[in-house]
């Protein structure tokens, strides 16, 4: 699996107040990140990016730009040590090419089983009809 790493003047951290319980303290420190890493700007290789981009995450959005919110810890480091890390993991994820996909047909014998139990489900479903015939 190739490592990519991420050049950190590419990420851009903005300290935002945490949300939740934290008491009088968490009212007035700046404790949570906000990271945005702009996809399209960055020095990432060109099939990373276009992978990167095709993904379905609500953290990617329209222009292309990576948003991250890390707020578990009370340290500001922390925050955006975590940040850094779920970036790194999400373009871990896209850095291997996805093994392409080889058409095979069925076997004779999964045909046949497939077929068999149609056949039983069909016979099950007539015998619930009305009965016929009993003069």
């Amino acid at each position: 699996m190739p490592t990519i790493t991420i050049d950190p003047a590419e990420v851009e951290f903005t300290a935002i107040r945490a949300q939740g319980a934290g008491g009088q303290n968490v009212n007035k420190v700046s404790n949570a990140v906000h990271l945005r890493f702009a996809i399209h700007a960055s020095s990432l290789p060109e099939a990373v990016r276009a992978r990167l981009l095709a993904l379905s995450d609500q953290r990617i959005t329209t222009e292309g730009v990576v948003v991250i919110k890390a707020q578990t810890s009370r340290s500001l480091e922390q925050n955006k040590a975590e940040a850094l890390q779920r970036l790194q993991a999400l373009v871990d994820s896209v850095a291997t090419v996805p093994k392409a996909r080889k058409a095979t047909r069925p076997t004779y014998g999964s045909m046949q089983r497939r077929l068999e139990g149609k056949a039983t489900r069909s016979t099950v479903k007539q015998l619930r009809g009305k009965v016929r015939g009993v003069d």
